[in-house]
């Protein structure tokens, strides 16, 4: 199969799959996290996390994890959380944890939650390098990234770098609340903890608001009527070469072209 008729399978299958999911939303959850930058650590460590949030798409309801609730219960002021990081952190990724194992037949929609860098992989590292025990890990088809399925449905050039920020913007969903990458590192550094959890909380709320347009269609994106359905003059060429019922005919049509000249 040719590269653009691998686009519309690919295409078909999302959109399946994404509805899919909205038939069974009440076990579907939207997850976000906020974290250290993961960039310019010549260490390797892993970044800190510093809060999670799981929205359920069928009811809204949101559940959130964040050191500054730890250090709350414990009587930990804010000031003092970078002296108690690692034990605030190991309590909420227990918290988390346990979330997750009780949630594990969940289908989990996330946004570029793919690595050790950033995603379920470095959440689960950062457990372990704090002395926890992580749950059971999910399995990859739990997994939904809402980034790439619009990706597969809309193409490439759907929204510019960076995507979410910019698809909302052509969406004229409010940022209010919502911290950018380089925003979230500042806030980290300067021990805003609430303010990274307020934009986590944001966050599951926008990958819901996208995730309900794409699959109603009213998601607006640059892409033109035809990226948008992966058709292309090379999708139709690929289905020619590949199919000998689509040569046929257009060897037929060509014959027939040709007889009707010569009868001219």
């Amino acid at each position: 199969m040719g590269d653009a008729l691998h686009r519309i399978k690919n295409r078909r299958e999302t959109l399946c799959r994404l509805r899919e999911i909205d038939d069974r939303r009440d076990t579907a959850v939207v997850i976000h996290y906020s974290c250290e930058s993961f960039f310019e650590r010549p260490d390797g460590a892993t970044p800190r996390v510093t809060s999670i949030a799981v929205r359920n798409l069928a009811s809204g309801q949101t559940e959130s994890f964040s050191i500054h609730k730890v250090a709350e219960l414990k009587k930990i002021s804010l000031v003092q959380i970078s002296s108690h990081y690692d034990q605030l952190e190991k309590e909420m990724l227990d918290e988390f944890g346990e979330f997750l194992q009780r949630n594990i037949h969940c289908t989990w929609v996330h946004w570029n939650m793919r690595d050790i860098n950033y995603g379920f992989q470095a959440i689960e590292h950062r457990h372990k390098v704090l002395g926890g025990t992580p749950p059971t890990r999910l399995p990859e088809e739990r997994k939904f990234d809402l980034a790439r399925a619009l990706i597969a449905i809309y193409g490439v050039g759907y929204a510019g770098h960076p995507r979410l920020e910019n698809v909302m913007k052509i969406n004229k969903i409010t940022d209010s609340g919502f911290l950018v990458g380089k925003d979230e590192a500042v806030a980290f550094d300067s021990g805003e903890f609430v303010k990274l959890h307020q934009s986590t909380l944001r966050k599951v709320d926008i990958l819901a608001n996208l995730f309900g347009r794409t699959l109603d269609g009213s998601l607006k994106t640059n892409a033109t009527w035809w990226e948008a359905r992966g058709i292309h003059p090379q999708a139709i060429a690929e289905l020619i070469s590949e199919h000998w019922i689509w040569s046929l005919l257009l060897g037929v049509s060509s014959l027939v072209s040709i007889v009707g000249m010569l009868l001219m």
